[in-house]
Order: structure tokens, then C-alpha cells, then sequence
């Protein structure tokens, strides 16, 4: 397959932080119970975080991150687009 014939994902949703991170949960098996146990941030705030009732911050976004095995930029910036940056 050459650059050419490449297409680039598209966004289909838009998604918020604890949107994103509650998909990422999920998607990997995981109970807010046991993230909670990964992370040490305990279950009632996972759930504030994934309902966005509580912001993420950078801080948390690293640890859950590094429990969930992704960069914490898929938490912050689920929604980014380099194609709408001037």
C-alpha cells in the first residue's frame, strides 16, 4: 500500500475525557474497582471523572494513563484533530 491510496480515520463521535476514559476502561475488562486498584485513585473518583462531573488534570491523567496502557493524550485530547490546527 503506497501514501497515496492512505485515507485518515475520521472522527465518527465526539468524545470527552471521561467519555474517552470510561471507553478505555471498558474496552480493556476493567470494574472502576480495579482501575481504582491499578491507579490508587480510589472508585467514587473514577466515577466523578468518567461521568465529568471532575476534570481530569494532567496528574491523574498520567497514572490512569499509564494503567490503561495508553498516552495521556488519548485521555486529554480524545477529540483532537491536527487537521483543524491553524
Amino acid at each position: 500500500m503506497n501514501k497515496r491510496n492512505f485515507q485518515p480515520a475520521k472522527v465518527h463521535i465526539h468524545l470527552t475525557p471521561g467519555e474517552a476514559l470510561k471507553m478505555l476502561r471498558e474496552l480493556q475488562g476493567l470494574t472502576q474497582n480495579e482501575l481504582a486498584h491499578l491507579t490508587g485513585i480510589n472508585q467514587s473518583n473514577i466515577s466523578a471523572l468518567e461521568s465529568n462531573q471532575r476534570q481530569m488534570g494532567r496528574e491523574r491523567a498520567i497514572v490512569l494513563a499509564k494503567a490503561l496502557k495508553v498516552h495521556p493524550a488519548v485521555l486529554l485530547f480524545p477529540d483532537f484533530d491536527i487537521a483543524n490546527v491553524a
